[in-house]
C-alpha cells in the first residue's frame, strides 16, 4: 500500500508590491498576485494593504484591520474569490 502525505504550501515571507501580494514560499519559489484577486484587499487603502503578517507557521495570511485571512495554498492554486458583483449575478 502506498502512502500519499500532502504538503500544503507555506510562506516564510510576505510583502507589498504596489497593489501585488507576494510571497517566499518555504520551498524557495516566490511568487505573487494581485490584492484585486479579492474584494476586500481591492477595495483598501494602500496603508492598510501593507499591514500583512504571516500566521498558522506560513501557512496564512493575515490582515488584523481588515480581518481578511487567506490560506497560502488558495493563493498558489488561484483559489481565488469571485468578486462580489459577480456573485450578485451583475
Amino acid at each position: 500500500m502506498v502512502s500519499e502525505t500532502t504538503h500544503q504550501a507555506s510562506a516564510s515571507r510576505c510583502w507589498i508590491e504596489g497593489r501585488r501580494v507576494c510571497l517566499n514560499l518555504d520551498d524557495g519559489r516566490v511568487i505573487s498576485f494581485p490584492a484585486a484577486n479579492y474584494p476586500l484587499l481591492a477595495k483598501a487603502p494602500q496603508a492598510l494593504l501593507e499591514r500583512v503578517s504571516l500566521r498558522v507557521g506560513g501557512l496564512a495570511l493575515r490582515w488584523e484591520e481588515l480581518d481578511e485571512d487567506i490560506w497560502v495554498e488558495d493563493a498558489l492554486r488561484g483559489r481565488f474569490p469571485r468578486a462580489w458583483k459577480e456573485s450578485r449575478g451583475h
